[in-house]
């Protein structure tokens, strides 16, 4: 019997507390909020050099105006890049950035950062965060 890897669909504010994003020492630019690299020029260049373990990217979402954090290097509807001091292991996850600018609560961040590191563990990443 095959099983499917669902989707791990989580609130921003999760990805920033767990996958720690950074500003890159040799960004160009100063885009969503000083974290962003662009997706041209000298940041392009920069992105393509880093790790894609690290390497995220934000994508316009479906005209409702939410956008998206999601693993690697993408090209279709992107809007920059964004590199974090913990790997993604190519997780299946996404993290949606709602328009409204909502955030979690303290329990319901806690509790999303809690579903990332059983999916960690599940694909047997949890040693590797150590060293991280």
């Amino acid at each position: 019997m095959a099983t499917t890897l669902q989707v791990l669909t989580l609130h921003e504010d999760a990805f920033y507390e767990f996958f720690a994003p950074y500003r890159h020492p040799q960004s160009a630019h100063n885009i969503w909020g000083g974290l962003g690299l662009e997706t041209f020029g000298s940041d392009l260049d920069l992105v393509r050099k880093i790790d894609p373990c690290h390497l995220w990217t934000l994508v316009d979402g479906d005209g409702n105006g939410d956008m998206w954090i999601t693993p690697g290097m993408r090209f279709v509807n992107r809007s920059c890049y964004l590199v974090t001091a913990k790997p993604h292991h190519w997780l299946e996850v996404e993290f949606k950035v709602p328009r409204d600018a909502s955030s979690l609560t303290p329990i319901g961040l806690k509790r999303q950062v809690m579903k990332i590191e059983r999916a960690l563990a599940q694909l047997g990443q949890a040693g590797s965060l150590a060293a991280a």
